[in-house]
């Protein structure tokens, strides 16, 4: 079953500029999915906790064994 894809135009614009289809695709999914505003706090502002349950969100694995700056690292890179 194919997922479906909220905001089709982000989507394709994040595949042209390299994007993965899992990063494109859950980038395009979000709730405020081609909105602008930038009002979420830096990372380096968020409590580690907060940034487990990001990574959580967005699967990545070992998260409970990272640093928050590993956490930091693993989101900006996923």
């Amino acid at each position: 079953m194919a997922k479906r894809i909220k905001n089709e135009e982000q989507y394709e614009t994040l595949r042209e500029k390299g994007y993965s289809q899992e990063k494109a695709a859950r980038i395009a999914n979000t709730e405020n999915s081609g909105e602008k505003g930038g009002k979420a706090k830096q990372y380096e502002e968020r409590s580690k906790e907060d940034l487990y349950e990001q990574a959580k969100k967005v699967g990545i694995d070992g998260r409970s064994k990272m640093t928050k700056d590993e956490l930091i690292e693993a989101l900006r890179n996923n």
